[in-house]
């Protein structure tokens, strides 16, 4: 019985993948052309999650600065919300809800690109990073689950929306996942071409 759900979870997680893989080809098309025009301008890509994405948008970041599957030079990336200290001073001063937005004001120019990270799409302090970023116009992309209305409704034409066609939030991440390497291969061969067979 415990092999069986466990089997089942893996089916589950396969099916919604291939699926995916359709819905979500186009609009991850599109995040790599604003991450690629974002850093050949000479901009950054300043990422955020909420919840356990969070870690996902560390783990970006570092595939950024320094690699995801081969030797390149490092692109400009960083990492929202994960200096503890920071992040409670500016909590502290402002409210849990503005603490991102602070980081965007602060550090976001235009052009540069926020990535959010967003599976249920209703975190306050992503929202409030979201307009913080068109107010610095900067171009969004989201990561939801197909509910999102509150961070969807934030979004503007020139955003992009790569949302996950599930609700429940651990298939949301495993997907995202997934994306955000595909995103990361795309961009080192727009920026580098295609990897040689044997490398």
């Amino acid at each position: 019985m415990l092999e069986q759900r466990i089997q089942q979870q893996f089916f589950e997680s396969a099916d919604l993948q291939v699926q995916a893989a359709d819905t979500l080809a186009r609009p991850l098309a599109d995040a790599v052309h604003a991450v690629l025009g974002c850093i050949t301008a000479g901009g950054k890509l300043m990422v955020c999650g909420s919840g356990a994405s969070v870690a996902d948008a560390q783990h970006l970041a570092a595939q950024f600065v320094g690699r995801f599957e081969r030797e390149r030079p490092g692109l400009a990336a960083l990492a929202l919300g994960t200096d503890s200290v920071l992040t409670q001073a500016l909590a502290r001063e402002s409210g849990v809800q503005d603490a991102l937005a602070k980081q965007v004001q602060a550090l976001g120019l235009p052009g540069d690109v926020l990535l959010v990270l967003a599976p249920a799409g209703d975190d306050e302090a992503v929202i409030a990073a979201v307009q913080s970023a068109h107010g610095k116009e900067m171009t969004v992309i989201a990561f939801t689950g197909r509910q999102a209305p509150g961070l969807a409704a934030e979004l503007i034409e020139t955003d992009v929306h790569v949302a996950v066609p599930h609700d429940r939030a651990a298939r949301i991440r495993e997907v995202h996942v997934l994306a955000l390497h595909c995103l990361c291969d795309a961009v080192d061969v727009q920026l580098m071409g295609e990897q040689e067979p044997n490398a």
